[in-house]
C-alpha cells in the first residue's frame, strides 16, 4: 500500500506545482496573449503603432528594371508560361507592341492585366515608370 501512495504522490506534487505556476500569470500577461494578431489601418487616418512598419515597409527608392523582372516578371516571361512573350524575344514583343499601340499600349495592358497576367503582373507597388522600364528591358523596345 505504501508503494501505491508514493506513486500517486509524485504526479499530485507535479500537478500542484504546475497549477501554482499557471496562476502566477498576471492580468497583463493574459491580456498580452489575447491581443489581436494584427490591425487594419485606413489611409489618411491615424494608426498607432504602425509608424515603424510604414517606414520599414515602403518608400525605399525606385526599383530597377532588373529587380522588377527578377521578382515579378521572370516566373512567366522567363519561360513563356501561358503564352506570355519570353524575355528577349524581340519579334514576339514587337508583334504585340504593334497590336497594342506600341510601348505605351503594352504598358497599359501590363497595368490593367491581360489574359492570365494579373494587374501590374503581381507588382502592385510598382510605379508605371518602373513597369515601363521592365517592359523595355524584357522586350528590347524603346
Amino acid at each position: 500500500m505504501n508503494l501505491i501512495m508514493k506513486m500517486l504522490a509524485v504526479p499530485a506534487t507535479a500537478l500542484a506545482l504546475w497549477a501554482a505556476s499557471a496562476q502566477a500569470a498576471t492580468n497583463d500577461d493574459i491580456a498580452k496573449r489575447l491581443e489581436p494578431v494584427g490591425q487594419v489601418c485606413v489611409q489618411g487616418k491615424e494608426c498607432k503603432g504602425m509608424e515603424v512598419a510604414t517606414a520599414a515597409g515602403g518608400g525605399g527608392g525606385a526599383k530597377t528594371p532588373d529587380e522588377v523582372i527578377a521578382k515579378h516578371c521572370n516566373a512567366c516571361h522567363g519561360t513563356g508560361l501561358l503564352g506570355s512573350p519570353k524575355i528577349g524575344d524581340a519579334a514576339d514583343w514587337g508583334k504585340r507592341a504593334k497590336e497594342q499601340g506600341g510601348l505605351d499600349g503594352l504598358l497599359a495592358k501590363a497595368i490593367t492585366g491581360i489574359n492570365s497576367m494579373p494587374p501590374k503582373g503581381t507588382c502592385a507597388d510598382c510605379s508605371d515608370s518602373e513597369l515601363k522600364g521592365a517592359i523595355e528591358k524584357m522586350s528590347g523596345l524603346k
